[in-house]
């Protein structure tokens, strides 16, 4: 059986990353009673918010699903921790910071533990702290990404080849053939933010559904390498706002205001691209559809299958 299903008692090996602060209950659940797991994110929300997200997702699934916490990035983390803890989350996933003093506790109470890293030295170190599972994330995801700007075709296998516990692929996978390319660099499940948006199920605004459905291969930019807030967006008016910003000589601290989860909200949710941005990984250029997640799901599967097939053909 496949590592990542038996740990995470899930059918498919498919994760959904964590989208702080646009996160909601209707598409993590979805994506559990699909067979995949859903995350909500932390993001900046507070300890009553997240507690609210997870009762929500409670409510309208009871299969697992995951909590993402950005450590350096959310207010609260201890509280928010506990609250896993208190409503028996099953799986919660660490990122932005050093996961190694909240493992410990966590497992403690029987909690699944994914950490995401950006390099090999870090995944040697999330393995060192007791982490169940591994999300190697490459440069082409979308949202705040690392500073090594090291690819996910470069990245996974040097994660896998370092590590004993399983590894989940994330940044640029939308597809099943973008899966089993990932399961042939030492994957063992993927993780996908950007393709679950163009979902039915997904509750943003039809103008970022759509503007991911008409992208080509060059239309995802990155923020903020001025000032050390590295961001993988969308080419929006609002995208463009921030570059000239920088050239400007934007303070970091102003840049954090101009990239706050208000402005995200704004393009996200409410579909003001002219005042507010959307992430997006650079696997959007892929995307031509807005199926079902179940019907998501299903098709990937089938796709990574026809994909080892074919592959096997060319071998032999």
């Amino acid at each position: 059986m496949n590592r990542i299903c038996e740990l995470l008692n899930v059918q498919y090996p498919i994760v959904q990353g964590g989208m702080g602060n646009v996160s909601n209950a209707e598409l993590a659940s979805a994506i559990s009673n699909a067979g995949g797991l859903g995350t909500i994110g932390a993001g900046t929300m507070s300890p009553e918010e997240v507690e609210n997200l997870i009762i929500a997702t409670k409510g309208m699934t009871d299969r697992p699903f995951a909590v993402n916490v950005p450590l350096t990035v959310a207010s609260n983390v201890k509280e928010i921790l506990k609250l896993l803890i208190k409503h028996k989350v099953e799986v919660v996933s660490l990122s932005a910071g050093n996961p190694a003093p909240y493992i410990p506790k966590l497992k403690e109470h029987g909690l699944k533990v994914i950490c995401v890293v950006a390099s090999v030295y870090h995944a040697k170190k999330a393995e060192a702290a007791g982490a169940d599972l591994l999300v190697a994330e490459g440069y082409e995801a979308a949202g705040l990404n690392s500073p090594y700007e090291t690819t996910t075709m470069v990245l996974l296998p040097q994660v896998s080849k370092s590590v004993s516990i399983p590894v989940i692929a994330a940044g640029g996978i939308a597809d099943g053939s973008g899966m089993a390319a990932a399961f042939a660099l030492g994957a063992q499940g993927v993780q996908m933010g950007t393709r679950f948006i163009a979902t039915k199920e997904a509750p943003f605004h039809e103008r970022y559904k759509t503007s991911l459905v008409e992208a080509d291969d060059t239309k995802t930019l990155i923020v903020g390498r001025s000032t050390g807030k590295i961001r993988r967006i969308y080419d929006t008016p609002y995208a463009q706002k921030l570059i000239q910003l920088e050239k400007n000589g934007v303070s970091p601290e102003e840049f954090i205001t101009h990239t706050s989860e208000d402005h995200h909200i704004l393009g996200a949710v409410k579909g003001d691209l002219e005042n507010g941005f959307i992430n997006s990984g650079q696997i959007a250029g892929v995307i031509s559809d807005v199926p079902s997640v179940k019907e998501l799901l299903e098709t990937m599967m089938k796709e990574a299958r026809e994909a080892v097939s074919m592959l096997n053909n060319r071998f032999i």
